[in-house]
């Protein structure tokens, strides 16, 4: 038996003995072979010695891992489309009949275990870490991002009860309604952990969460949401300096400061008077009363646009160490974890869930973020060989070009041919370069029209639909409402 995918792990990773080989090795990213087994362990698909995953499946757990993440790479892929592309292949190689229903694989997919998907999602990351180029910004500490985003869930009663639907919308016309913190490497755009939870949860008690994924010397960036004094106060305390952005409501008077240069001085914060609702009492009274930050403030200017004060709060006192224009810099470069999340959500389409229960929701999102990091494994393995700025790379064009490439290299005769496609595919991406188009304006604005209907302000159960709904759609402007 032959399987180069996980060569160390022949008689294990395939339950059914001999005659699934080809199938499996073919059916989903297996497709690339050789050149994926580095991103991820390889224990992490071992079938268990008891339990759920320890029989002999058609669906075993190497198949179901890989058949998930290929479906989070087709956004659009029904849990019936992938069983058709198992039914095929298994023709295809002369294999019995496949059960034309889905149910296996939905019941296949409930027994992956989570723990699993999260081992892979730090796995992957770690691996596209190594293939990054070494050193970062700041005396090549490295950088690990972090932000909030939602999405939406399917309307069914479990999702409802767990992740419930903002206030603001009706009952039955909404959705439910995920958030979810992501911890993002600036060396490689890699996901490193993820929290969930519901949308009332606030950005930091989210971030408290993952204080202890953050090693000594390491740098936090984040935005105005984390620029608060239990944060710079307690991450220092474990080696880890914060560059945020410093929030809004906050006055900054530069004249009371120990100034270290135009608009750049330090500052002494006293702790509160009330207690911070995410920390115990226990870990309240261990802040220390007064901290000292580091507070520069910098014009950003875009041509055509009016200029906008940025201030920041960091840390990093030393100014020879940490120079200005190198933290303006590091900040100005977050906004790529900012188009990694609509790589995530557009791309990947994670900004609507389909699963029906919220522990599927959840394996759901580690399985997407999991398949954006092997892209990010890809491209960084791509950007280190042929020497380009990883920035500047297409997500959207590595995610096309891997997968028409891992069809030709399934079909490829020998190894030497799959190497070369690999190559080839590798030099592919640095000529698919994003152009470089400093100070662009990006307006979050829709330039596509919506349909005339009306919106669902009612339960389907209690709407009634309005014959001629054109000429009294209520969403139309009032200049167009005479028009017929």
């Amino acid at each position: 038996m032959d399987t180069p995918y996980f060569p160390p792990f022949r008689s294990r990773l395939a339950p059914l003995g001999r005659r699934t080989a080809p199938t499996v090795r073919q059916a989903t990213l297996a497709q690339l072979q050789q050149h994926l087994r580095d991103f991820l362990p390889p224990w992490l698909l071992s079938a268990e010695e008891d339990g759920a995953n320890s029989r002999e499946r058609i669906f075993s757990l190497r198949l179901t891992f890989e058949c998930f993440l290929w479906q989070m790479l087709q956004p659009r892929a029904s849990c019936r489309e992938v069983v058709r592309q198992v039914q095929a292949l298994f023709r295809l190689h002369g294999q019995g009949p496949v059960d034309p229903g889905d149910s296996a694989y939905v019941q296949a997919r409930q027994r992956l275990p989570r723990e699993r998907l999260e081992k892979a999602l730090t796995a992957t990351a770690q691996a596209a870490d190594r293939r990054a180029r070494p050193g970062g910004p700041l005396q090549g500490r490295p950088v690990k991002v972090v932000d909030c985003s939602t999405t939406q869930l399917p309307d069914t009663e479990a999702n409802q009860q767990h992740y419930p639907q903002p206030r603001s919308q009706k009952p039955g016309c909404g959705f439910p309604l995920l958030k979810f913190l992501v911890l993002f490497s600036l060396a490689s755009g890699a996901v490193l952990k993820v929290v969930m939870a519901g949308w009332r949860n606030h950005d930091l008690r989210l971030f408290r969460q993952v204080w202890d994924q953050l090693k000594a010397g390491d740098i936090g960036l984040g935005d105005r949401a984390y620029g608060d004094y239990v944060t710079l106060a307690s991450l220092p305390r474990q080696g880890v300096d914060v560059v945020a952005r410093l929030h809004q409501k906050r006055q900054v008077d530069f004249r009371k400061a120990e100034r270290l240069a135009k608009q750049d001085g330090l500052f002494v914060w006293t702790k509160a008077c009330q207690q911070s609702d995410i920390l115990s009492a226990q870990e309240w009274a261990q802040l220390p009363d007064q901290i000292t930050v580091r507070v520069l403030r910098f014009t950003a200017t875009i041509r055509g646009h009016r200029a906008r004060r940025i201030t920041l709060v960091t840390t990093l006192l030393d100014p020879k160490l940490y120079p200005a224009q190198e933290l303006m810099a590091l900040y100005h470069r977050r906004w790529r974890l900012e188009l990694c999340l609509r790589d995530l959500k557009t791309t990947l389409g994670l900004e609507q869930l389909r699963c029906h229960s919220p522990a599927m929701v959840e394996k759901e999102l580690l399985a997407c973020l999991v398949a954006h990091n092997l892209m990010r494994c890809v491209m960084a393995e791509a950007a280190a060989r042929h020497e380009v700025a990883l920035e500047r790379m297409s997500f959207k064009g590595a995610v096309d070009a891997l997968r028409q490439y891992s069809q030709a290299i399934a079909q490829a005769r020998n190894r030497k041919l799959r190497w070369q496609l690999w190559q080839d595919l590798l030099l592919n991406l640095t000529r698919d370069l994003v152009p470089c188009r400093p100070n662009r304006t990006e307006p979050r604005a829709v330039k596509h029209r919506p349909k005339p209907y009306p919106l669902l302000n009612r339960p389907r159960r209690r709407f009634i639909e309005i014959s001629h709904r054109s000429r009294h759609w209520k969403g139309r402007t009032r200049n167009s409402r005479g028009l017929n």
